[in-house]
């Protein structure tokens, strides 16, 4: 396999994650599942079109600019991906049957083809301890770091989602997604209905009810506060659109950090309702 010409080159990292300022304020944790559309080396393209790699099915566009900027303007830690989503699939449980894509938005991905995360004790287990693991244990790392200081951090997953789905135009311009525990969700929810000319999506354009997804991992099971933020990929695709939504969502994450009862360690149990499986852009 060649390796990948891309912006964010095939990379021999000595880390699957990239670590933002890992002694900032401990309050906040931001996190990126998706921030990178690289691959290892040794992975070519996966037998892919190169040009497969610019679209979403790789990584969440925009998502790393916003993640980076936010964890700047509060000051905190931040965790991203540093390699594609085609490769494990971060955002994941590891008995999900997507954690590793074989067919996404139409794209056929050969270097998948044979990876059964139910029968594959090779390369399905070598990605998970590889890629997959480390990362969560870097999340986990920094929330012990927060555990230690006697903090009770806010955890804000930053993601990203196409203009429109199957030929429909999607209307939102950003989203947060949530499961059982809504504490930061509904505030956070309210202050950008606030914001003149926002259209909103509560659970849209995604459900936040995956099983086992990172934030069920790192912020149901753990009884943090958490949401997980989606943003129209078009209204952040340069720096000043990635610059303009960081500073939106610093405001109001200032504004009702410290609103009574959200720093606590709650624990609401496990989903509201029916797991829909995430799907699309």
């Amino acid at each position: 396999m060649n390796d990948l010409p891309l912006a964010a080159p095939a990379a021999d990292a000595l880390s699957p994650f990239e670590l933002v300022d890992p002694q900032g304020d401990p309050g906040f944790l931001v996190i990126c599942d998706h921030a990178a559309n690289a691959l290892p080396r040794g992975y070519g393209t996966l037998g892919l079109p190169v040009a497969e790699f610019a679209r979403h099915i790789a990584w969440d566009i925009g998502a790393a600019g916003v993640a980076r900027h936010l964890a700047r303007l509060l000051g905190a830690p931040a965790v991203l991906a540093r390699f594609s989503r085609l490769l494990v699939d971060l955002n994941r449980g590891e008995d999900d049957p997507t954690i590793v894509m074989k067919l996404s938005d139409g794209a056929v991905v050969p270097g998948n083809r044979d990876i059964d995360p139910f029968r594959d004790a090779g390369e399905f287990a070598h990605r998970l301890a590889r890629f997959h693991a480390p990362y969560h244990a870097a999340i986990a790392t920094a929330l012990g770091r927060a555990q230690a200081a006697g903090v009770v951090p806010l955890i804000l997953s930053v993601h990203s989602f196409t203009p429109a789905w199957r030929g429909r135009a999607r209307p939102w311009h950003t989203g947060i997604l949530w499961d059982r525990d809504d504490r930061l969700a509904a505030p956070l929810l309210a202050a950008l209905r606030a914001e003149p000319g926002l259209v909103v999506g509560d659970n849209a354009p995604y459900t936040g009810r995956l099983k086992n997804d990172c934030l069920y991992r790192h912020g149901t099971a753990r009884g943090l506060p958490h949401a997980l933020i989606e943003i129209r990929q078009d209204l952040i695709g340069s720096d000043a659109g990635q610059i303009e939504w960081a500073e939106r969502y610093a405001r109001l994450l200032r504004g009702l950090a410290d609103a009574p009862g959200l720093r606590e360690i709650r624990h609401f149990g496990s989903h509201t309702g029916p797991v829909v499986p995430i799907s699309g852009g």
